[in-house]
């Protein structure tokens, strides 16, 4: 007889995953098991995630109740003379395409990470937060072993990481930059994290650690100790949406990741991909338009419209969409579902980090000020007192009122095509959600079409009709700049499946009763 399963978890490492297993097989739910896995996330896959950053969270509770929490970056509330502003670009080669971010403290939002993941446990969770908080807690104590992707990230990162004596301490602890196979300690941000589970986190945003924030940064910087003691999270009404008879549920406006992925989505339903070759060079060409046509799209009638009321209607109207006729970074992502229906998608970044590390802490703060793609009309732009934009699009797919997926991804502005592309595999396709996750990927922005292996692959490119000027990047491995999906998945008998992204050595556990 088959086990009945606890839960089902997927993430971008094996221990972040570990830590929502232990605390599933304690009683904890999902929402327990998502925050304590972000929480190991902070340790474990620090180049992507940091208690200094932000994110957002789909939950859906068994009794059927959806909501979006947003505890991504705010903008500061004052502007200072960029004369005074402590602000500067880095190149990050991704080894088949470079990125330029910029970092400083003047690229420094307010951060929601820590005030988010406290609301989301005490809200919908079962455990006490210090009890959640001890996986991530001994990690960080304890030290774990780089894994090969860790390495590969140190190594991306090591010129924002080794800014600091803070970084250095961790990073670097005999004077060199550690390696794959190394063990690494956070002392700093085990200590804090401890102090911070037990006691609230109001002290990172009211007490000791945010009048040393604001003192640094008087020094080249926006935030004040008024930015961080007045953050709130916010609770907002996932945006729904329809594909082929499921019902999508995914980050709302302002964030524009989720509606992007939606009006996409919409213009593939005007086509009937099943009876197409999977990844043949029909399917390349609809794929290559949706996604020119949405960044089209995004541009005339969302990017300056971000914060007006009834955005959503507007831009996925049958009008707008009408307009566009089909004519065919550094983020990561855990998807939790548990036994009892509840399930958790949460998808958080700290950028590339900011070079500044609070002193004492171990927690290294955001650069979401320095991301141009959060920053589309230029830096230093921005609205003050602002929740930003973002791509990160948790994902849920419903079917009558229960998810059958959830997912969502890493990967800046990938983040959205990546989740299409699963999106499709699954629905479109019938694949298992390991193959739709497996599967190769395109990306299309920027007059720039990048591709990973496919069979007879030159022959379709030469066959695919690609909006005027585009360069095609021909990718010789899958590569972690597409994106790293995520997933959990129950099927029609309730069996859990779950599945971590190869690109980004991505695990998934299911936990079964003992």
């Amino acid at each position: 007889m088959t086990r009945k399963s606890k839960g089902a978890i997927a993430a971008g490492h094996p221990k972040t995953a570990e830590a929502g297993q232990l605390i599933l097989e304690m009683g904890g739910n999902a929402f327990d098991g998502i925050v304590g896995s972000i929480l190991a996330a902070f340790v474990v896959e620090f180049t992507l995630a940091s208690a200094g950053g932000g994110g957002f969270l789909l939950a859906h509770t068994k009794e059927k109740v959806n909501t979006l929490f947003d505890f991504f970056c705010q903008t500061p509330k004052y502007k200072k003379p960029l004369t005074n502003i402590d602000f500067y670009p880095v190149a990050i080669d991704f080894g088949g395409a470079s990125q330029d971010f910029h970092i400083g403290r003047g690229a420094i939002a307010t951060t929601g990470a820590l005030r988010g993941l406290e609301t989301v446990q005490k809200k919908l969770g079962k455990l006490p937060f210090a009890v959640v908080a001890e996986p991530a807690i001994e990690y960080a104590r304890q030290g774990y072993i780089l894994s090969q992707y860790n390495g590969f990230c140190l190594g991306l990162l090591a010129s924002i990481l080794l800014k600091d004596r803070e970084g250095l301490k961790v990073y670097a602890p005999q004077g060199k930059l550690l390696q794959a196979g190394d063990r690494c300690v956070m002392r700093d941000f085990a200590n804090t994290l401890e102090e911070l589970s037990k006691k609230g986190v109001k002290d990172f945003y009211e007490g000791e650690i945010a009048h040393q924030i604001a003192k640094d940064m008087q020094e080249g910087g926006y935030l004040t100790l008024e930015d961080l003691s007045h953050y709130q999270v916010i609770e907002r009404k996932p945006l729904k949406s329809q594909y082929r008879g499921y019902e999508i549920l995914t980050n709302p406006p302002p964030s524009s990741g989720g509606i992007l992925l939606a009006f996409a989505l919409k213009l593939l339903e005007t086509v009937n991909l099943s009876a197409l070759e999977h990844l043949g060079a029909k399917h390349l060409q609809i794929l290559t338009e949706v996604m020119a046509l949405t960044n089209q799209a995004r541009a005339q009638g969302y990017d300056n419209f971000i914060h007006q009321e009834g955005i959503e209607e507007q831009f996925l109207s049958s009008e707008f969409l009408g307009k566009y006729p089909n004519k065919w970074g550094s983020t990561t992502h855990i998807s939790v579902i548990d036994g009892e229906g509840n399930a958790a998608s949460a998808t958080f970044s700290n950028g590339e980090g900011s070079a500044y590390t609070v002193p004492g802490t171990g927690i290294m703060l955001n650069n979401m000020i320095g991301e141009a793609d959060l920053n589309p009309f230029g830096f230093h732009n921005w609205p003050v007192d602002r929740r930003l934009s973002s791509m990160m699009s948790p994902t849920m797919i419903l079917e009558e009122g229960k998810p059958r997926f959830v997912l969502g991804s890493g990967g800046s502005n990938r983040i959205r095509t990546a989740i299409l592309q699963v999106i499709s595999n699954l629905i479109d396709f019938r694949q298992s959600l390991a193959a739709a996750i497996a599967a190769s990927r395109i990306h299309w922005e920027n007059q720039q079409l990048g591709i990973e292996p496919l069979e007879d692959r030159e022959n379709m490119l030469k066959n695919l009709v690609l909006p005027a000027n585009t360069q095609v990047s021909r990718w010789q491995e899958q590569n972690m700049f597409f994106g790293g999906v995520h997933g959990v998945a129950v099927n029609d008998r309730g069996e859990l499946t779950a599945t971590g992204d190869p690109r980004r050595d991505g695990v998934g556990l299911v936990i079964r009763d003992f």
